[in-house]
């Protein structure tokens, strides 16, 4: 018996190279390698690097779908079920839109696939694939099988899973939605075996909110501080609250935190539901905190909510300027299948696109709703802008001397990979049509 795993890619401009920053290794394909074995033969096709071989001899194709692969995704299956070869999905946006992907496979997984992957191979063997598998949710119990990664080139830098899901409820999260709003924190003696097995000197601790459970990070960060390692994972602001807990993840390792500012302004952090992030009047204090501790901040803002206008996004790039913070992301808003704040968008008529994810033509950075205050043109010119002041020469040689006495001699190389590059990157995402020709080699 032969699995063949797919990792779709979410699309590419012809004639150029697939993005830098979006080739990470795809932790799920190893975990379920893990999970598989060692009588049934396995192969990967990642389509963000390499080509599919639509005429591979295989008795199951499995594919992980995430919102902006779906249309990918769809067409792939296709491909491989015109000659007859059974295609199975899994993934959040499976998980949050099932009828839908159930329509473009023979069968699907709606949750974590670990926990019904040995039902799924057993059911396969006997002829008898189900068209839905339940698989829950939770963290799972093994350590990932890398060795399917072999011969592809992925970022430098080790991930290693800490937890599942979040304890907030913010109206955008398709995360929040999937978990409702529950945190799973994953065996501190896996998380360890992982570390010990990983390759690079760079770890990211993957985990929608590493502090989420205070006790189990501070435990965490106590466990790990043995390995030596230079980490960085997501986390809030509130973490400059806590000394133990800021001094213990400085300890273990912690070199950059991505921390959701999401916005400045109260009442778009009310509209979001993110009042707990609403730290006006100590935010600089709290920011400053975390670099005093000699942690950097990537920081990240989303654009859209109805108080946005081009003040608050001027707002925004001028905090992040004045804090000189390690690297930041303006994003405009985006309604995910299954959030709250898509249902919203739908009640008051609002989108621009029924399944913007199926939408021929659409393209990275396009908006697909209409926002109170600007046009949708507009807002992604508006975030476009931002980034690209933020990457300015003069912006970026500022930042760069800041991080010298915030971080490690480590990561200042990395500090100059990552943002001397990024003005260029801003452009290359940009319009980049989601689906894209399933014959482009992403090279």
């Amino acid at each position: 018996m032969k699995i063949t795993f797919i990792l779709p890619a979410i699309g590419k401009k012809p004639g150029q190279k697939y993005i830098g920053t979006w080739k990470m290794e795809p932790l799920t394909i190893a975990v379920l390698k893990a999970l598989t074995p060692e009588t049934v033969k396995t192969e990967f096709f990642d389509d963000r690097i390499e080509l599919i071989d639509y005429n591979t001899k295989t008795d199951l194709v499995c594919i992980t779908v995430e919102t902006y692969t779906a249309r990918r995704s769809y067409g792939i299956a296709q491909r491989f079920r015109e000659k007859g070869i059974p295609v199975l999905m899994g993934g959040y946006h499976v998980a949050l839109c099932p009828e839908e992907a159930g329509e473009h496979a023979d069968s699907i997984i709606i949750g974590n696939g670990e926990t019904v992957w040995k039902n799924v191979l057993q059911d396969l063997k006997e002829g008898r694939l189900k068209p839905v598998y339940h698989g829950g949710i939770g963290a799972y119990d093994v350590c990932p099988d890398k060795s399917i990664f072999a011969g592809k080139r992925y970022l430098p830098v080790s991930l290693v899973e800490t937890g599942r899901g979040c304890c907030h409820g913010c109206e955008f999260c398709s995360i929040s939605a999937f978990y409702g709003s529950r945190y799973f924190c994953r065996d501190h003696r896996l998380i360890l075996e992982d570390i010990r097995a990983s390759r690079h000197k760079y770890t990211f601790l993957v985990d929608d909110n590493l502090l989420a459970d205070r006790e189990n990070a501070l435990r965490l960060f106590e466990d790990i501080t043995p390995c030596k390692i230079k980490w960085a994972g997501q986390g809030t602001l509130s973490v400059a609250r806590d000394e133990k807990l800021l001094k213990a993840m400085k300890k273990s390792g912690c070199e950059i935190i991505l921390i959701g500012f999401e916005s400045l302004d109260r009442e778009n952090l009310r509209q979001m539901n993110k009042s707990f992030n609403d730290t006006i009047g100590e935010r600089d204090e709290l920011v400053k905190r975390i670099h005093d501790a000699g942690i950097g901040i990537y920081a990240t803002f989303v654009f859209g909510y109805d108080n946005d206008d081009e003040r608050t996004i001027e707002d925004a790039v001028e905090f992040s300027k004045k804090h000189k913070f390690y690297t930041a992301a303006f994003n405009h808003l985006l309604p995910f299948p299954g959030t709250r704040l898509y249902d919203r968008l739908e009640r008051e008529n609002r989108l621009l696109y029924d399944k913007w994810w199926l939408e021929e033509g659409y393209r990275y950075g396009e908006l697909a709703f209409r926002p109170a205050r600007l046009s949708p043109e507009k807002l992604s010119r508006l975030c476009r802008d931002a980034r690209k002041e933020f990457s300015s020469p003069k912006t970026v040689l500022s930042r760069g001397l800041a991080s010298f006495g915030r971080t490690s001699p480590l990561l200042w190389g990395l500090f100059w990979q990552m943002n001397l590059r990024l003005g260029e990157e801003i452009d290359m995402k940009m319009n980049v049509p989601i689906g894209g020709n399933l014959d482009e080699l992403p090279k």
